[in-house]
C-alpha cells in the first residue's frame, strides 16, 4: 500500500478512535448509570422491615449461565436448606451481582439454592439510633421468620461477608438457633486488635479511650449518636484509601482505555459500587468504635451488644470461614479467632488469595473461592 493512503488509514482510524473516546468519556460523565451493568438478575422483594427489605431469587430461565469465559449448567433441583445473603453495612447491594458474567447470585441460584438476600437499606440521620443489637437481635429474627415462612424450611444456611459475618454468627450465639445449619462467613471480623496495621491503631486508641474514661468518665455512648454517624461518602473514601494507589490507577488505566466500551462499561460498574457506600448510622458508630476498635470485646468471646451474656461459643452450627491472605481490612489474624470460640463440631478454613472485597466479587473469585463455597454448602444442606 502507498505511502498516502496508509496515512489516511491511519488519519480515519486515529479520527475514530478519538470519536469514540470523546463519547465514551462523556457518557462515562454524565450518563453513567447507563452503562452500569450490575443486578441483572432478577429477584422479589418479598418483605420490608422500615428501610431494610428481603429479597428472593426466582429459578433461572436459562439452562446455563456464563461464568467468565466458562459455561456452569443450571441444576432444577435445589437443596433442602435455603441460603440466606446477609449484607454489611455501608456497602450497596450491587457487589452481589456486578456482572452478568460475575454474579454471585446468579451463581448461586444456578448451583442449585433457594436464594435470599438481606439488604439493610439506606439508613439516614432518623435511624442514628439504630445499634449492632437493633441488626442482630431485632431484624435479624424478623428477616428469617419471612424466609422461612416464604420458603417452607425451618432450616437455613447463612452466608455473610464482611459486617455480614459478624451479624450471621453473632446471630447464630445470641439466638442459640437449632436450624441455624451452616454459617459460611467470608471476610468476617473477630480479633480487632490482631488486624495488621489497622490493629494497632485500634489499639492506640484503646488506650487513649481508657485514659479519657479513667480521668473524665467519657465513653462514645455518653453522647448522642448523631455525631457519630458516618456518611456513604466517607465510607467510600476511607474503602478506597486503603489501597490508593490500585485507586488511583484505575482512573488512569480508564483514560488509557476510553476509546474501549467495554472497559469503560466495567469501570463504570465498579464505580457503582465503590462509589455508592452508604451511611453508618450513629449508634452502629458507637458500638463499633467502643465495643470492636477499643474493647474488642468479640476477641474475648463475647458479642457487641449492651447487657448481653451470650457469648460466641454458644455458635454451634456447621462452620465455614473464609479468609483472605491480602486482606488489609479483615486480615487472617482478625478472622481466624471466630473457629476457636466456636463449639462447632465442623469447622473449615478457606485460606484464599485476595483482598477485602476480592475475596466476595473479585475477578478470581467466581473460579476459585465460589465453588468452594458452594460446594462445601452444598454437602451439608440436604
Amino acid at each position: 500500500m502507498p505511502l498516502h493512503q496508509r496515512l489516511i488509514h491511519r488519519s480515519r482510524r486515529l479520527a475514530r478512535t478519538a470519536t469514540h473516546s470523546t463519547v465514551n468519556l462523556r457518557d462515562r460523565l454524565l450518563r453513567s448509570e447507563e452503562l452500569v451493568q450490575a443486578e441483572r438478575t432478577p429477584f422479589e422483594v418479598i418483605h420490608r422491615e422500615g428501610i431494610a427489605q428481603l429479597r428472593y431469587y426466582p429459578p433461572l430461565a436459562q439452562d446455563e449461565i456464563g461464568l467468565l469465559d466458562q459455561r456452569v449448567p443450571v441444576q432444577r433441583r435445589t437443596h433442602a436448606v435455603p441460603l440466606v445473603l446477609v449484607s454489611p453495612l455501608a456497602v450497596n447491594m450491587l457487589i452481589y451481582d456486578l456482572f452478568e458474567q460475575r454474579s454471585l447470585v446468579r451463581y448461586l441460584r444456578a448451583r442449585g439454592f433457594e436464594l435470599y438476600l438481606v439488604d439493610w437499606g439506606r439508613p439516614d440521620s432518623r435511624h442514628d439510633e439504630y445499634r449492632i443489637g437493633t441488626y442482630v437481635a431485632e431484624l435479624m429474627p424478623k428477616m428469617l421468620a419471612q424466609v422461612r415462612a416464604h420458603s417452607g424450611s425451618q432450616r437455613l444456611s447463612l452466608h455473610g461477608w464482611s459486617f455480614g459475618g459478624l451479624f450471621s454468627y453473632a446471630y447464630a450465639a445470641l439466638s442459640r438457633d437449632p436450624d441455624i445449619v451452616n454459617l459460611a462467613l467470608v471476610g468476617a471480623p473477630c480479633d480487632y486488635h490482631n488486624n495488621g496495621m489497622l490493629g494497632l491503631q485500634y489499639q492506640r486508641l484503646s488506650k487513649q479511650l481508657r485514659w479519657l474514661r479513667d480521668r473524665t468518665g467519657f465513653r462514645p455512648h455518653n453522647t448522642s449518636p448523631r455525631w457519630w454517624r458516618s456518611p456513604g461518602w466517607a465510607n467510600s473514601l476511607a474503602f478506597k484509601l486503603t489501597n490508593p494507589v490500585a485507586s488511583l490507577q484505575g482512573y488512569f488505566e480508564l483514560l488509557r482505555n476510553l476509546h474501549d466500551r467495554e472497559f469503560v462499561s466495567d469501570h463504570a460498574t465498579n464505580g457503582a459500587f465503590l462509589d455508592g457506600m452508604v451511611a453508618y448510622p450513629g449508634g452502629v458508630m458507637q458500638d463499633i468504635v467502643q465495643y470492636l476498635w477499643a474493647d474488642n470485646v468479640l476477641a474475648k468471646g463475647r458479642l457487641p451488644i449492651k447487657r448481653c451474656e451470650a457469648e460466641l461459643r454458644d455458635i454451634d452450627a456447621n462452620l465455614l470461614l473464609v479468609a483472605g491472605t491480602e486482606d488489609v481490612i479483615v486480615t487472617t489474624g482478625c478472622t481466624h479467632p471466630i473457629l476457636e470460640h466456636a463449639r462447632s463440631p465442623d469447622k473449615t478454613l478457606i485460606e484464599v488469595p485476595g483482598g477485602h472485597m476480592g475475596i466476595l466479587g473479585g475477578s478470581k473469585a467466581p473460579l476459585h473461592i465460589w465453588p468452594q463455597v458452594a460446594d462445601w454448602l452444598a454437602a451439608r444442606s440436604t
